[in-house]
């Protein structure tokens, strides 16, 4: 099964990539070159350029933060928002297969 997740940058533009089962979300966006996702530390969650922003809908389908990425959070470039999320915390499962994510306005 083809595992299709968007990204939606802050200006608006939307960009479906394919993700592997089993490898994180940041490195979805990373191997398809979706603009707004660094991913500086390589997904060690040292950084929080990978953040992202899950609409309402998908935040219960998803596991919740670790008291770990809920740290980094707070660490963010751009404010942390309801729904804010570390890319690289989120392993692609067949169930993603949908998700819409937006993109924060700076990861720096």
């Amino acid at each position: 099964m083809t595992i299709q997740i968007e990204f939606i940058a802050d200006d608006g533009q939307r960009r479906t990539v394919e993700a592997v089962e089993g490898k994180s979300v940041m490195w979805a966006a990373v191997e398809n070159g979706v603009e707004g996702i660094l991913a500086d530390c390589g997904g060690c969650m040292t950084c929080a350029t990978c953040h992202v922003i899950v609409p309402e809908d998908w935040r219960e389908r998803l596991p919740p933060p670790t008291s770990d990425e809920d740290a980094m959070l707070d660490m963010t470039a751009a404010p942390r928002e309801p729904g804010s999320r570390l890319s690289c915390q989120l392993v692609v499962t067949p169930q993603l297969h949908g998700l819409t994510l937006k993109l924060p306005p700076t990861q720096y």
